[in-house]
């Protein structure tokens, strides 16, 4: 069966929200073009780390000499959003392996998302690269994003923000409050 590829070049909207109540939340990447939208699940760590990735990127760019790609180095006003995601959320699949690079040529970052895949045990042998490679090989669906630079830095601010916005820390042992409290341990407590 062909992979079903949601392929954005230069989407109108792309950010991480989130549905639910601190501690249930499950986080989005949702990209729009025109009336087309595509979301796919996230686990919170790799929204974060997604974020920081491509703050590493654009940090690196920019300090190339002359900064040629205009790369900002702060969220330009004009391209913040702190809309809520589209409704309704529709879950198209729920990732799990993601690549991100850099396409010089149309000066973009680029994401690539692939669905949590079924991996076959006889069809690999323990090694990293050949598990990664069966995730990937033939999957059902596949995000393809392409953003510019501006773009990608409000998209990492605005998922910065997303993963902080959970539920607060307790200050003794630094884990999760609920909203109805917690126990807490204590930084001396096992």
């Amino acid at each position: 069966m062909p992979t079903i590829l949601h392929e954005f070049d230069w989407p109108d909207r792309v950010v991480v929200g989130t549905v639910g109540l601190p501690g249930e939340r499950t986080f989005y990447l949702q990209v729009r073009t025109g009336t087309r939208t595509v979301s796919i699940a996230l686990e919170k760590q790799q929204s974060a780390l997604l974020a920081d990735s491509i703050d590493e990127i654009l940090d690196q760019l920019m300090s190339t000499e002359g900064n040629p790609f205009s790369v900002p180095t702060s969220t330009p006003v004009e391209l913040v959003d702190n809309e809520p995601l589209e409704q309704p959320v529709e879950e198209d699949f729920r990732t799990g392996t993601m690549t991100l690079g850099w396409d010089p040529s149309t000066v973009q970052i680029v994401i690539e998302a692939f669905p949590i895949a079924v991996i076959d045990e006889d069809d690999i042998t323990g090694d990293p690269l050949a598990i990664a490679d069966a995730a990937t090989a033939d999957p059902e669906q596949m995000l393809l994003l392409r953003m510019p630079v501006g773009t990608a830095r409000a998209f990492a601010k605005r998922t910065h923000e997303v993963v902080g916005a959970g539920r607060p820390l307790c200050p003794l042992c630094g884990n999760p409050i609920d909203a109805d409290g917690h126990d807490c341990t204590g930084p001396d407590e096992p």
